[in-house]
């Protein structure tokens, strides 16, 4: 077993998941924003830190992908965060794309950048403690989108990034994200989203990605938020389950799924069911932002210093996030 896999199985196994706490400033600033909290260097390291240091931390996340600004940055007690991270028992990691730009030739569509200089800036990463990096692609769905352009540029880079990150010796979290922005069906966001995917494989293998040592984050299948026809639960659940068993090759040692603007409750049914579905020996487990942090955050806002009180909701929904990803949830444990 590999190094690489070996870090892979270690974030997911015993249904840990992955916190996405990699928001850019701006992107903080606007959920800091919408709970009325000055977005100063201070508030976001203490959300950050008030999470990072909660008790389920040790017990359900095994990863914490983090932005540029909060892996340079001490915790109150002086100890560095990925340090922190790694005494509470789970692996930093990093994003380490610049962010998604308009594609020349498609300006509609975005083309994800951040390529130039990366190999120097994954060594600066690594001494700092990261054991996993995290590269995101979106497409969006129309009728006339993703392009082939859209979608062999994306896969391509997606790719670059990957082995470059595993010449690093670190895992790469793969993630092709099919908005949920739109009109569309679930059968189109199931088409669109194994297109995406087995491009994106075609390309890794191309790039000698090894397989063993990458974590894949995509989508869920989903009716566009928009759309008239919503699909059930269950279906949700079929359906993804059907979309990874035809698109991921087997050595793929684990899928963590992106949240995508569903609800957090919708977001952990949907895990919970994949989980009670699944038949293969992928680990289906969480890699959620939004989905983890809403509540928590919300609590946090009425009184930023009541570090205990945001934990214990934080804890909430780390751990019913871990049950989902051993299909042990039920809607009776959110009362």
């Amino acid at each position: 077993m590999s190094k690489l896999n070996n870090i892979a199985l270690k974030i997911l196994k015993d249904g840990k998941g992955i916190l996405a706490a990699d928001e850019s400033t701006g992107t903080m600033t606007k959920r800091l924003d919408s709970v009325k909290v000055p977005s100063t260097l201070e508030n976001r390291l203490l959300f950050r830190e008030t999470l990072f240091s909660a008790p389920s931390m040790s017990e359900c996340i095994g990863g914490v992908i983090l932005y540029d600004e909060t892996i340079k940055q001490e915790s109150s007690k002086k100890d560095k965060i990925p340090e922190l991270i790694s005494k509470m028992g789970s692996a930093p990691g990093i994003k380490v794309d610049t962010g998604a730009k308009t594609l020349a030739g498609s300006p509609d569509e975005k083309i994800t950048e951040g390529l130039d200089g990366l190999r120097e800036r994954l060594k600066e990463y690594y001494k700092l403690g990261a054991k996993f990096t995290k590269w995101r692609g979106v497409y969006s769905i129309s009728k006339n989108y993703p392009s082939k352009l859209s979608v062999h540029s994306n896969a391509h880079a997606l790719a670059r990034y990957s082995a470059l990150v595993q010449e690093c010796e670190m895992v790469p979290i793969v993630e092709p994200e099919v908005l949920m922005d739109g009109e569309h069906s679930a059968k189109e966001c199931y088409q669109k989203t194994s297109e995406v995917i087995k491009k994106c494989f075609e390309e890794l293998i191309l790039h000698k990605v090894d397989l063993k040592g990458i974590i894949l984050k995509p989508n869920m299948i989903l009716a566009g938020n928009k759309s008239k026809d919503k699909i059930s639960n269950e279906e949700v659940a079929k359906l993804t389950l059907q979309c990874l068993k035809n698109s991921v090759p087997s050595e793929v040692p684990g899928i963590a799924f992106l949240s995508g603007g569903q609800s957090e409750i919708e977001a952990t049914e949907n895990l919970n069911l994949i989980n009670k579905y699944n038949d293969t020996n992928f680990i289906m487990s969480y890699s959620y932002g939004r989905a983890l942090q809403q509540s928590a955050l919300k609590f946090w806002s009425k009184d930023i210093q009541n570090i205990e009180g945001t934990q214990k909701v934080f804890n909430h929904r780390a751990k019913m996030n871990t049950l989902a990803a051993k299909g042990k949830w039920s809607k009776e444990l959110e009362i």
